[in-house]
């Protein structure tokens, strides 16, 4: 439930997938956001602009924009996706899985860069963890030690829900003031600080989101954008690593549950794996109408600086029948920079 009085924003939790309510309770129900703005429809939201994401519900801050190209398997091939059988055997560069060969142009379109309020993760029911950059810290560590900077995430423009607010500190993250700064009759009036534009430019290849890649089988929609980290340097070779985001929108009325991961991986040092699997990252979620999208992150690392993924979703409906949803084809490209650390400091 969403209710716009005098263009104040109440926002129900449980219809934008967060389980508790806000800090300013009204209801049971609702919570005061604050006033609602018109979404964009040409040009990019600036730097402080405060939102409600669309789908997963959580309140953030954009940080800055980000200009990918959008692969979108949908787009060129509507008349015989549905009706072409699934190889996920053949490395599918040039073609659709199991489709003609066709070459799919990307279409620019702008992401965010964004904060997200740590009050709201923990009741965002229909993501597997909350979103974060993950890397690898030095290169040459001879550790297999991860790091992450939680609460950062990626969304997309026509994901935004803007509004203002009248708090000179309206979310909780612990970089929120050490990125921006209250600018009283700013508009929006949190403009970014030296330090905001320092981490972007020495992290940039780390943080930079270039590709996305969509399609859709039987109206379950699958995305995917990839992520370079960085590599680790051991006596024998170099291991790179990527971490890959994937979105799951059920489009249609009828029920479904991810039932079975596969996935083949191609290396440019010319090894193909396949992994099989139950779920994702130990879950088999349910996309329904009340919460028709699943979001989760994982990682892949290859013996060679480059490769390639794609695959299968195994999905089931109520009523027993079972398709296989496709995963597009993404490379795996790494840069050639010499990784730093993402340390605020």
């Amino acid at each position: 439930m969403a209710v716009w009085s005098r263009r104040l924003l109440y926002v129900g939790r449980d219809y934008l997938g967060l389980a508790s309510p806000s800090v300013r309770t009204l209801s049971n129900n609702l919570s005061e956001v604050g006033k609602l703005e018109a979404p964009k429809l040409g040009g990019n939201y600036d730097t402080g602009q405060m939102f409600l994401h669309k789908v997963f519900g959580y309140r953030g801050v954009i940080l800055f924009p980000w200009l990918a190209r959008v692969y979108d398997r949908d787009l060129p091939n509507k008349k015989d996706s549905s009706t072409k059988a699934i190889d996920t055997d053949t490395p599918p560069f040039s073609a659709p899985v199991g489709g003609p060969a066709k070459e799919i142009k990307g279409r620019t379109h702008t992401y965010y860069q964004v904060l997200i309020d740590g009050r709201d993760c923990p009741y965002i029911t229909h993501r597997a963890q909350t979103e974060s950059v993950t890397f690898l810290g030095n290169h040459s560590e001879n550790t297999r030690n991860l790091y992450a900077i939680p609460g950062l995430d990626y969304v997309a423009h026509e994901d935004i829900l803007p509004y203002s607010t009248q708090e000179t500190n309206p979310l909780q993250h612990e970089l929120f003031d050490k990125f921006l700064l209250h600018s009283e009759g700013h508009d929006p009036p949190f403009v970014a600080q030296d330090t905001l534009r320092a981490w972007q430019e020495k992290n940039h290849p780390w943080l930079e989101l270039s590709d996305v890649h969509k399609e859709t089988t039987e109206n379950i929609r699958v995305t995917v954008i990839p992520f370079y980290m960085g590599f680790r340097e051991n006596q024998q070779n170099n291991v790179y690593w990527w971490r890959y985001c994937i979105r799951l929108e059920n489009l249609g009325e009828a029920t479904v549950q991810l039932r079975e991961r596969n996935w083949r991986i191609f290396s440019l040092s010319g090894t193909l794996e396949t992994v099989r699997g139950r779920g994702v990252v130990g879950q088999e979620p349910i996309l329904s109408r009340d919460q028709p999208a699943f979001q989760y992150s994982s990682h892949v690392s290859l013996q060679a600086p480059s490769g390639h993924m794609w695959g299968t979703f195994r999905m089931e409906r109520e009523d027993g029948y079972a398709f296989d949803c496709r995963i597009p084809p993404f490379s795996l490209d790494s840069k050639q920079e010499t990784p730093e650390d993402l340390f605020i400091t």
